[in-house]
């Protein structure tokens, strides 16, 4: 059964903007040059939660080095970096809106800012704004509180299953941005499966 929502909170990388590629590559080649080898699949495990904690997660001792070169590797692309057809559209016939994203600040000045689209969202959530990261609650939640409403209001759309667990906590409903996935067989707890933007106004009315 469809619902109906007040609120629709976005991931940002693989869901509005084309990134993860990017940053996938950009990764791996900040890890060739401290002699680690690893191929783009078993990186994906990173899309979705903070560049801090995926270096954690590879047990790099210089975490500080290894972002600050991720990020440089990253930031000539990440200002032309695509945005996926219809879901600037969708966005703007939403009652409100809102970003939940584990891009830090800084990363989203470098790419997100420079867009010109900041101005169709009521509030965005980075890494830098709550202690812990998705897939805890806390950033949906902080969003939540931003945008004055209950979690049985808002509905949470993401491409990866930190994304999913991170609604799941706050009690939100979530929708998959199938339309950047080649496979959504990881989201078998998810509310709604949308293939292309367009399917998410079915909630709005």
């Amino acid at each position: 059964m469809m619902m109906v929502y007040q609120v629709f909170i976005f991931d940002l990388d693989g869901t509005i903007i084309d990134s993860e590629k990017i940053g996938l590559e950009a990764l791996q080649a900040t890890l060739s040059e401290m002699g680690i080898v690893k191929d783009l699949e078993e990186l994906r495990f990173s899309i979705g939660i903070p560049g801090l904690r995926t270096l954690e997660v590879l047990d790099i001792s210089d975490t500080q080095t290894a972002l600050d070169t991720w990020f440089q590797k990253q930031q000539p692309h990440m200002q032309n970096v695509p945005i996926f057809r219809d879901i600037l559209e969708v966005i703007k016939r939403l009652p409100k809106t809102g970003i939940v994203t584990s891009q830090t600040k800084k990363e989203l000045q470098a790419g997100f800012e420079r867009l010109s689209i900041a101005q169709h969202f009521q509030t965005v959530v980075s890494a830098d704004d709550t202690e812990y990261h998705k897939p805890n609650p806390d950033p949906l939640q902080l969003a939540l509180q931003y945008l004055n409403c209950d979690s049985n209001e808002a509905i949470y759309i993401g491409d990866s299953p930190y994304d999913m667990e991170c609604a799941k906590s706050a009690g939100v409903d979530f929708g998959v941005a199938a339309w950047g996935l080649t496979s959504t067989t990881r989201f078998t707890n998810a509310e709604y499966i949308f293939k292309n933007p367009y399917e998410i106004l079915q909630l709005t009315t």
